[in-house]
């Protein structure tokens, strides 16, 4: 059995990812900053005879984050599926006349330097398995940066070009890596904004192996 490690586990899109690779027969590796809200996560899965546990992590502490991967795989298994969509911190998201150099150091960390790390502890498991699927899961700002929210606009567009080289360089070793753009908010009351459907969407990138990005919705026109 493999495992799905999801970084940035939640009681929402990223329980809606656990419960979709869990149907398929997925180990769940779930990781967050807090180990009760993951043990509770856990708990509810394994109810539904899915296999998976909570392994507690900050995406900006390298140290801590290696170590979870390492520990889900020890106990779970090899990871074949890599999602990194932890949740961005309000204040990285200040309108651009108003940030600073400093204020772009979590964001950085948070996405450019987690996604990386998160990357380098999982490839060698995916190689030596003879496959893996690496999934980002980012909003809008990612490609249409947003005056508003610099820092996610900054950090996110480097960790787009950070995926893309990624998708280029390990196409070849039957690693797959995609980007999933979400331009709405998830659990927003439509049907095809649900949690769910953004899981569907998921699995569609990790089973069938397209372009490296996807779009859940188009872009609305800019304002």
């Amino acid at each position: 059995m493999t495992t799905i490690a999801i970084i940035g586990a939640g009681k929402g899109l990223g329980l809606a990812v656990a419960e979709r690779f869990g149907r398929e027969g997925f180990s769940i590796a779930l990781v967050s900053r807090n180990q009760d809200r993951l043990d509770g996560l856990a708990a509810s899965l394994r109810e539904q005879g899915i296999t998976a546990a909570g392994f507690a992590a900050n995406v900006r502490d390298g140290d801590s984050l290696r170590s979870a991967l390492e520990r889900a795989t020890e106990q779970l298994g090899p990871i074949e599926v890599l999602q990194y969509s932890p949740l961005p911190a309000k204040e990285y998201m200040r309108p651009v006349l108003e940030t600073t150099a400093d204020d772009l150091v979590g964001p950085i960390e948070f996405s450019v330097y987690g996604s990386v790390n998160a990357v380098r502890q999982v490839l060698p498991g995916m190689r030596a398995i003879g496959h893996g699927t690496i999934l980002f899961v980012n909003g809008a700002s990612a490609v249409r940066p947003g005056a508003r929210v610099t820092g996610t606009s900054v950090a996110f567009a480097a960790e787009s070009a950070y995926a893309q080289l990624l998708h280029d360089a390990v196409r070849d070793e039957q690693v797959h890596v995609g980007q999933l753009i979400i331009p709405f908010g998830i659990d927003d009351g439509q049907p095809e904004h649900s949690g769910e459907s953004i899981a569907d969407r998921l699995w569609a990138i990790h089973s069938e192996r397209g372009e490296f990005r996807t779009y859940a919705e188009a872009l609305p026109d800019p304002a």
